[in-house]
């Protein structure tokens, strides 16, 4: 498995021999970096899942949009193409699917949705790092060099939050949530969900908003991989809500 970085992205392979499954394509948070998904991205690989990690949409929305559709015109077509969204990231995601500015990708991973563009009340460093995570390992990354503080608590573009983004979704949706998340917290999306054509959404017991990096993350990489099998094999989603500890 090699780690490559080009530009703006960071690039973890499948093994070698191991055929290619799919292709990710993750788009970081408010103030988060590539970075912050090494962990993410080497549990996809060793399964022989490509994952690409890119710039936080919320940085600058037009490159990001440009480099993500590079990447996914670049990948196998006759395997999944799939675009994960992590906060700001994944309401991006949503939002370009929407508006069929998407149309390479087989389907959207969608971790930490914001319920809507206003923001969170400003928080100190240590209450930020409680909203994000719980896990000593990723709380240790983060607080070295992995976010810019209290970029968690800006505004997003009112327009990606279009009240038909979610019924515009076409392709398959898993969104991913943490149960305790305290900057979207769980209740406030259940209804987006409820309104994409093919969506299944997953919360995770215990956790907060960064759902793919916390004590869990485990859990979450699992159920990642659950759902890009039932992808590959056609299998039809769940259609209803489950918690994972």
């Amino acid at each position: 498995m090699t780690l490559a970085s080009e530009d703006t992205v960071l690039t973890w392979t499948e093994p070698d021999p191991i055929p290619l499954r799919g292709t990710l394509v993750l788009l970081p948070g408010r103030g988060e970096s590539a970075q912050v998904y090494e962990r993410f991205g080497r549990r996809l690989a060793a399964d022989a899942y490509r994952v690409h990690a890119i710039s936080a949409p919320s940085d600058d929305p037009a490159r990001v949009a440009d480099r993500l559709t590079d990447l996914l015109e670049g990948a196998d077509p006759e395997k999944p193409r799939i675009v994960v969204g992590s906060d700001a990231g994944a309401a991006f995601a949503a939002h370009l699917a929407a508006n069929r500015r998407l149309p390479r990708a087989s389907a959207l991973i969608l971790a930490g949705l914001p319920a809507g563009p206003t923001a969170a009340a400003n928080r100190d460093w240590d209450a930020e790092l409680d909203a994000r995570s719980s896990c000593p390992t990723h709380r240790g990354r983060i607080s070295e060099a992995g976010v810019r503080r209290g970029e968690l608590f800006t505004d997003l573009p009112a327009d990606w939050f279009d009240p038909d983004v979610p019924g515009e979704i076409t392709v398959p949706v898993l969104g991913l949530h943490g149960a305790n998340d305290p900057i979207s917290p769980l209740d406030g999306i259940r209804g987006w969900y409820a309104a994409v054509p093919r969506a299944d959404l997953v919360s995770i017991a215990g956790a907060p908003h960064d759902v793919l990096n916390d004590q869990t993350h485990r859990t979450a990489a699992a159920t990642v991989v659950l759902f890009l099998e039932r992808l590959r094999n056609g299998a039809p989603l769940a259609r209803t809500e489950r918690t994972y500890s």
